[in-house]
């Protein structure tokens, strides 16, 4: 089956029991045991749930997975991958990655003694420190958050799995339907399902996918024993949701592709990236390994924090939000909400200035958005987009 059929029925088979074609949520915290310790498949929600297995068959079978781990949101997926490593271990990252999972590093799991090395994962060099260093995990993002960096997955994971070092993929960005870091060598793909998977900014949830079943056993014991489990009423809302994912990712793609060639010719932009713009550093990975750009947006105003703080305020379609992948434009400034718990001597060595902005583009009409973005330059002192008015 293809992408668009497989999103709509692998894992979403009409309920046994009725008959219904809508999967039922179920909403219990337990489950009635045959006799002590023989169970129908699932004695507590903690440790399983009918709604959890469904979209976990949904996401592996996106992803090109064996199995898929759900969980509450992002960084308890996070949290579980990390979870499973021992003091002195060491962990060689991108360096531009999500400031949250910089924060978990630094002020959580440092502390019990895992090391993380920073490095830009698109320097050729950052190929021999896989070797020299011997990390237990590469850590990737691809797209990186927010500098929209496109790392060469397949190559990383070739040298890294020559050493059988596990490679870890945040898709977050991409999606299944534009990139799937297991076909391409990467022995973990993680994202936020509260993004583009759901789709509908209304719930938050998790999800990590392998082929490799000990860290599927892995992942199932961190989900239970640290509590790390989404509610059975998110994970149906994800199903729910992944159910449009291709037509919905189409559109982002589209629009946000087009804002990105109207930003590009602005002066009052000194740069704009989307990973299909042929400008991008990494356009050629980006067109090798990815099916579509998805839809996020980034650029530097060439504007200080006081302009550029009356630009993303000044916006009325895009709402000023942290988050991502809904199906309404959102608008970020990185420096100060998701990105502000990286010092920042860190945050502009990988170019994060109060200048930076980055757009989620939704799947509205893409005319209204470029006249709302024209609108919120102009009502920063700012030129406009010429034709953007509407």
């Amino acid at each position: 089956m293809e992408f668009e059929t497989r999103a709509i029925h692998v894992g979403q088979e009409p309920d046994e029991q009725t008959g219904a074609v809508m999967p039922p949520i179920y909403a219990t915290s337990t489950f009635a045991q045959i006799r002590p310790g023989e169970t129908r498949g699932y004695d507590y929600t903690r440790s399983g749930n009918p709604n959890f297995t469904r979209l976990g068959r949904t996401l592996a079978s996106l992803e090109g997975g064996r199995h898929a781990t759900v969980f509450a949101n992002g960084m308890a997926a996070i949290t579980a991958v990390i979870s499973t490593l021992s003091s002195g271990d060491l962990v060689l990252a991108e360096e531009n990655v999500y400031g949250c999972t910089f924060r978990i590093f630094a002020r959580v799991f440092e502390k019990f003694g895992v090391r993380v090395q920073y490095v830009d994962f698109t320097e050729r060099a950052s190929l021999d420190s896989i070797a020299r260093e011997a990390p237990a995990l590469v850590w990737l993002e691809s797209p990186t958050n927010p500098m929209l960096k496109i790392l060469d997955i397949a190559a990383i994971s070739r040298v890294a799995s020559a050493q059988g070092i596990p490679v870890l993929v945040d898709n977050t960005f991409a999606s299944p339907y534009f990139q799937r870091p297991l076909e391409l060598g990467a022995t973990l793909s993680l994202s936020s399902t509260t993004k583009y998977v759901n789709g509908h900014s209304d719930c938050l949830g998790g999800v990590v996918v392998t082929n490799d079943d000990e860290w599927q056993e892995k992942m199932l014991f961190a989900q239970k024993a640290v509590g790390l489990n989404p509610s059975p009423f998110d994970a149906w809302l994800v199903q729910r949701g992944v159910k449009t994912l291709a037509l919905r990712m189409q559109k982002h793609h589209a629009n946000a592709l087009a804002i990105a060639e109207r930003l590009e010719g602005s002066r009052a932009v000194k740069w704009v990236r989307h990973p299909f713009l042929p400008s991008h550093p990494q356009y050629e990975v980006a067109r090798r390994q990815m099916h579509g750009g998805s839809g996020i947006v980034t650029l530097e105003l060439d504007a200080d924090l006081e302009r550029t703080t009356a630009f993303v305020s000044g916006l009325g379609i895009f709402a000023l939000a942290e988050s991502l992948g809904g199906i309404e434009s959102l608008v970020d400034h990185p420096a100060s909400m998701t990105h502000a718990s990286i010092p920042r001597p860190e945050r502009e060595k990988v170019g994060i200035f109060d200048g930076l902005v980055r757009l989620s583009v939704g799947i509205e009409d893409v005319d209204d958005l470029i006249g709302d973005l024209d609108r919120g330059l102009r009502h920063a002192g700012l030129p406009g987009l010429a034709g953007g008015a509407a």
